[in-house]
């Protein structure tokens, strides 16, 4: 099998751009067969489910059984696995690419699965679109790492990965490919462009071959009426911001807002999954993904099926059981939540204006799509996505003008009135804060080998605070690597660590009071992504770790690597400006050496460099003073008898003559 894998890496690095597009064409199908692998599995959960309730005789109160438990054994999965097995994954994948140079683990691939299938098969109430994308982005982590590629290819494929699952959740590889672009790399960088394509081409081909349109949102078509229907619209989108916003404000809420302490941790997934299924009794449509109770929304033609206040009532019930789902432990995400939310309140306005308001003409179904995109762009602060999505959902472009009024409205509101997403608002409360941008800045020209520290000593799990107290006297570092005996990386201890331990003691262990599984970075990373993960997580060191992925720490990357690597970076970016400064000048017609001697009353004398306006077309060469000769700098001071060697036209040269002489 390794040499195979091995085989397989080689043919891909082989071939360069070529072997790029075709391992992005690979993660499209691979992540086309788990998508379909997760729908089939919560439809057979699902099916599961309603046979226990029949089976028992308990009808609709086979939920307050069957939600706990589907929470409990996702909390399960998470405290066995790690972090990432609840929640939805949209923000686990975010910080992957961004902390931890694209690497999801692949153990977590399985029982992410797992858990999601069991908390929506059993009733927990969200979507299995947040999911899925972490799912696609540890198939495109692990792809990426088996094929050997760089950073920036590694995060081309975690992305694309993570975005082709959405596509192929919807039969929609366009709104996954923006997706990808808008939320998880938050960049449309043209380099990243070609795989995201690919991959979410594959993945919705390869979905829709697997598991046709059965399991997969779909629409039938819609049209503007007229248009003095853009009023209403907008003013569904305004009614949009308000349910996203109060969706993003219950999230946080909850959150913050956490049981007492002293329930145990088992305990809480089966009290919120209770809460949940205590509203699915009398909103059944709030439980589960919600999927076929959307289409049924989209499919309205008239006001005649459902009464409004039942669909706001349902799209606020939907709103409280996603956030306890996640709050109890469950794998679920806010995607489908946003477009079902929207949905509800989306139909409800149509159906209260066709009421009370006399507008006859209303297209319930087509309010629905509208009100999905708007609630969408709200949360996710992905305009894009949002009508892309509606538009390959629906099929045709009828509603192409009330969904960019709303999606834009949504954007600019939800901007002014919150201006985190979802998913940001979820890495705030854990402390952290992404980079907003990819601008290449002088810290990209720096590689982290170039300006790390080597190790100067490390410390051991075994040895005691006092020793580590000690250890960091003598070296004055305020935080040092833990490795055990294999001389693997296992924690950072620093001098916070040891007071919040109450301080050097023969009592404590450093194993006990190190920070686990630390972010770490590799030799080959540019200066300015190590930057930004330290930045994000607001620590002072990074260990380096070696390119062979055997957690051997090779260094450690300290705020003073980044003084260093600026200071590199600079000296290296003023030597290409003059380089090129000296070949436009050189080219220019007639340019040649000069020397001019500095007089005695020039107005250049005793000035520093950088404070004499010198004539645009020359470039100051040396400075000779005496037998020495120097290199000039903008803090160096000219001095009377200097004797300036310049290059530039001749035109320069009488300029520069009259300014060394003593004329004015």
């Amino acid at each position: 099998m390794r040499s195979l894998l091995q085989k397989f890496k080689t043919e891909i690095g082989a071939r360069g751009t070529a072997g790029f597009l075709l391992a992005s064409m690979i993660l499209g199908i691979l992540v086309g067969m788990a998508t379909s692998a997760l729908a089939v599995l919560i439809r057979l959960v699902s099916e599961g489910s309603i046979n226990f309730a029949i089976w028992t005789g308990w009808g609709k109160w086979a939920v307050l059984v069957l939600v706990p438990t589907g929470l409990f054994i996702s909390w399960l999965l998470n405290r066995n696995f790690g972090p990432g097995i609840s929640g939805g994954g949209v923000a686990a994948t975010m910080v992957g690419l961004s902390l931890h140079g694209g690497y999801l683990p692949t153990k977590q691939f399985v029982p992410k699965i797992v858990a999601t299938a069991v908390t929506l098969g059993m009733g927990g109430s969200g979507g299995r679109e947040g999911p899925v994308a972490y799912i696609g982005g540890i198939i495109g982590s692990k792809l990426a790492r088996v094929t050997g590629f760089d950073h920036d290819h590694i995060r081309s494929l975690v992305a694309a990965g993570a975005g082709a699952a959405i596509g192929a959740s919807f039969n929609a590889p366009i709104a996954g490919m923006l997706f990808a672009m808008e939320v998880i790399l938050g960049s449309f960088a043209i380099r990243h462009l070609n795989s995201v394509v690919i991959a979410s081409v594959g993945a919705a081909v390869t979905t829709n071959i697997l598991i046709g349109q059965e399991l997969i949102l779909t629409s039938p078509p819609h049209d503007l009426g007229s248009p003095t229907e853009l009023f209403w619209y907008a003013l569904l989108a305004i009614l949009a911001v308000a349910t996203g916003i109060l969706f993003l404000k219950t999230e946080n809420f909850a959150a913050k807002h956490h049981l007492p302490e002293r329930i145990p941790g088992w305990a809480r997934p089966l009290i919120y999954g209770l809460s949940v299924a205590l509203i699915g009794v009398v909103w059944p449509q709030s439980l589960g993904t919600g999927l076929n109770f959307l289409d049924s929304l989209l499919r309205i033609s008239d006001a005649g099926t459902y009464v409004w206040w039942t669909l706001a009532l349902i799209g606020l019930a939907k709103i409280v059981t996603s956030v306890l789902t996640r709050e109890g432990g469950g794998s679920a995400g806010e995607f489908m939540v946003s477009l079902v939310v929207g949905g509800s309140f989306g139909a409800a306005f149509a159906i209260f204006a066709e009421t009370y308001l006399g507008m006859e003409s209303l297209s319930v179904g087509a309010f629905a799509v509208v009100g999905m995109a708007a609630t969408l762009a709200t949360t996710a602060r992905a305009p894009l996505t949002a009508v892309i999505l509606v538009f390959e959902l629906t099929g045709n472009y009828g509603l192409v003008l009330p969904l960019m009024l709303a999606a834009a409205l949504a954007t600019f509101l939800g901007d002014r009135f919150s201006p985190d997403s979802a998913y940001m608002a979820e890495l705030k409360r854990q402390g952290i804060r992404l980079p907003k941008s990819e601008d290449i800045d002088l810290l990209d020209t720096i590689d982290v080998s170039e300006v790390m520290h080597k190790l100067d000593g490390v410390l051991h799990p075994w040895q005691t605070l006092a020793e580590a107290a000690e250890f960091f006297d003598m070296t004055t570092h305020h935080g040092a690597v833990v490795v055990n005996d294999q001389d693997q990386l296992v924690g950072v201890l620093s001098l916070t660590d040891i007071v919040n331990a109450g301080g050097p003691s023969m009592n404590v262990t450093v194993g006990e009071a190190m920070s686990r599984d630390p972010i770490t970075i590799t030799p080959d990373l540019p200066v300015s992504m190590a930057l930004a993960r330290m930045a994000s997580m607001g620590v002072g060191r990074l260990p380096v770790l070696s390119d062979e992925g055997d957690q051997n720490v090779v260094g450690m990357f300290r705020r003073v690597s980044v003084v260093n690597a600026y200071e590199k970076a600079l000296s290296m970016s003023k030597g290409r400006e003059l380089y090129r400064e000296r070949k436009r000048i050189r080219s220019q017609p007639g340019a040649d050496f000069f020397e001019a001697s500095v007089a005695e009353h020039s107005p250049i004398a005793n000035k520093m460099i950088s404070e004499v306006t010198w004539p645009a077309d020359i470039v100051l060469v040396s400075i000779r003073r005496g037998t020495a000769v120097l290199v000039p700098h903008g803090d160096t001071q000219i001095r009377i008898q200097d004797v300036l060697t310049i290059f530039g036209t001749p035109e320069c040269e009488a300029d520069i003559k009259r300014l060394a002489s003593t004329e004015q």
